[in-house]
């Protein structure tokens, strides 16, 4: 004996309905998830590029041609993103406009809202006159951190001296606040005269620096810009052109403000509880009327 099995279709119209009203929802929903995706591509900030805020360069007579010396000062008005991969590109020209010299000079990542100083030198064959830096557009990464969290690395007993007739020495030492080991940091020192004009930079590299660790910096400046050196701006920053070096220090943490143990001994009684614990004096007595 061969058993039928039939099915039938039973339809609930409240079923149908809510099945209906279920499409209609998710279709909505769906329209309101391109609109907010629309919405936050809106939303996506306009990335300046970096400022110079200052430049300058000088030329030399040197065996076989000439030295073109050059340094700047570079803004990120950026307040959330690193300007990374960052080049300048130094052209250099002669008296008839023609171009004698051109030199592409990798920086390093400038942090959010911050400045970078750079310094560099190259040979030309034939004599320029006319020396100009411009900066192909950076690579901008959303910091791990806010703009505060960035703190610069500190820089005390700056010495600046005259060396001979065409140029300058910078001495000074270099501090790491951080709470990790640094592997090495770029120091750049940018001369300017009473003015406040800048006339010429150099720069040098100083190995690992540990927690709270201090190093001894010195930097030779060629040849500056005609003027009397008055004034020497010194900065570091991390080496690379991107950001994770600086980012690496910044999420380990500043050293902690005090690192030695007090020297006093401690009170023989805690005046905080005995206070606390005294009774509430006794209120004035009032004169009956």
């Amino acid at each position: 004996m061969v058993a039928r099995v039939v099915f039938q279709r039973i339809v609930f119209p409240s079923y149908e309905r809510g099945v209906r009203l279920f499409v209609v929802g998710a279709t909505t929903a769906s329209f309101l998830l391109v609109g907010c995706s629309s919405e936050e591509a809106v939303k996506k900030p306009v990335m300046q590029p970096l400022a110079v805020v200052d430049q300058a360069s000088s030329i030399v007579k040197a065996a076989g041609g000439y030295v073109v010396h050059w340094a700047g000062l570079l803004r990120n008005p950026n307040q959330w993103h690193f300007g990374e991969n960052t080049v300048a590109s130094v052209v250099a020209r002669d008296s008839a406009g023609k171009e004698v010299m051109r030199f592409d000079q990798p920086l390093d990542a400038v942090p959010p809202a911050g400045k970078m100083a750079f310094s560099g030198e190259a040979r030309a064959e034939r004599q320029p006159t006319d020396v100009k830096i411009e900066f192909k557009p950076s690579n901008w990464r959303e910091a791990a951190r806010i703009t505060s969290a960035f703190k610069p690395f500190p820089i005390s007993n700056v010495f600046t001296q005259k060396l001979g007739t065409q140029g300058y020495q910078v001495i000074g030492q270099v501090g790491n606040p951080y709470s990790l080991a640094v592997s090495g940091l770029a120091v750049t020192s940018l001369l300017r005269d009473s003015a406040g004009k800048l006339l010429g930079g150099g720069t040098t590299y100083v190995d690992r620096v540990g927690p709270g660790g201090r190093r001894t910096f010195v930097i030779t400046v060629d040849s500056p810009a005609a003027g009397a050196v008055r004034k020497t701006d010194v900065t570091a920053r991390t080496w690379g052109s991107t950001r994770s070096a600086y980012e690496e220090l910044v999420l380990a943490g500043l050293l902690p403000a005090h690192l030695t143990k007090p020297k006093t001994k401690p009170f023989v009684n805690d005046r905080a509880r005995e206070s606390a614990a005294a009774p509430a004096p006794a209120s004035a007595p009032t004169t009956p009327r």
